[in-house]
């Protein structure tokens, strides 16, 4: 039995950079599909066709319920088809990792691991939402976790892309930490505003408005930390190209996601589209703060040979 001993030396041999390269393009797409399934699961939500599909993991008994098939059967059954997909390559990536460990840093395997244990729990809570009648808490859970992979994948993308910082970041990378963090619970809170219905319930019957304000007053450290970031980001000289870019779209998704934010209650969330762009801003935003925070944690000073790259704005 000895002979099927895989021995470290028999190991994959791919060029580091080849194989760096590749894990980097499958992380940032994976978080890509993952923003597109969580705007899908909005939409699902929003059109109340969470339970469109009323068993589980299959659809009216069928991998394609085509006699059912409508728009509300279809957001759903493809909701569930996307976040499949999402799973099986988040098993490849780690899978990938794992074979290719000594063409990656140490850490990536275990991160990669880490993502597909937060896509198995992902599933088992999206299971648990239909056989549990979208039960709030649960439906809270779920989008939790969702942005949780999703940042995770940023994470792991951001942290393996060639980059020299300037070593100027100073404080700015802890600013950053705390508005990604403060932007995570406010959508969190969002969440739980609209797996409860609590918007309507407020304005239709003077019900959970506590839990309607909850989300209304998080708004605030959110939006103060976010835009701390972005003056701060102003103010600081020889900062990176890269992280001024970032910081600046940050402020501009910020403005946008408070637009939407207000234009949706004014609306009651009557337009459905509205409240899916609402959501899919937030995440958004919260990706676009995940990257500045694991950038500028890297940010060093460049070495005096690399300084034409960084007047470029290469990374």
């Amino acid at each position: 039995m000895s002979n099927f001993v895989l021995h470290p030396s028999s190991l994959p041999t791919t060029a580091p950079t080849t194989v760096r390269a590749w894990v980097t393009r499958l992380v940032f797409g994976l978080a890509i599909a993952t923003l597109l399934l969580m705007a899908l699961g909005s939409a699902t939500r929003v059109m109340n066709a969470g339970l469109s599909c009323p068993d589980w993991p299959l659809c009216y008994g069928e991998f394609v319920p085509r006699e059912q098939m409508n728009l509300q059967v279809f957001l759903e059954w493809f909701h569930r088809l996307v976040a499949s997909a999402i799973g099986f390559a988040a098993l490849a990536l780690a899978a990938t990792t794992w074979w290719f460990r000594r063409s990656l840093p140490t850490w990536t395997p275990w991160a990669a691991s880490f993502a597909l244990l937060l896509v198995v729990f992902q599933g088992i809570l999206g299971g648990l939402t239909v056989t549990e009648l979208l039960r709030f808490d649960i439906v809270t859970a779920h989008l939790g976790t969702g942005l949780l992979f999703f940042s995770t994948l940023l994470t792991i993308g951001t942290a393996l892309v060639s980059y020299q910082g300037t070593g100027t970041v100073g404080k700015l990378k802890w600013v950053g930490v705390s508005a990604a963090i403060l932007v995570y619970f406010q959508s969190i809170l969002g969440g739980l505003v609209s797996s409860r219905w609590a918007l309507h319930q407020c304005f239709g019957g003077n019900q959970l408005c506590a839990v309607m304000n909850s989300h209304l007053v998080g708004v605030v450290p959110a939006t103060i930390a976010t835009l701390t970031l972005v003056i701060l980001v102003w103010r600081t000289p020889a900062l990176h190209p890269a992280l001024r870019r970032l910081a600046n779209f940050a402020g501009f998704l910020l403005v946008l996601q408070i637009a939407l934010g207000v234009a949706t209650f004014r609306l009651h969330l009557q337009v459905e589209p509205l409240t899916i762009a609402h959501q899919a801003i937030g995440a958004s935003l919260l990706g676009t703060l995940i990257v500045f925070t694991v950038l500028s944690l890297r940010d060093t000073p460049v070495p005096q040979s690399k300084a034409p790259d960084l007047a470029k704005g290469n990374l």
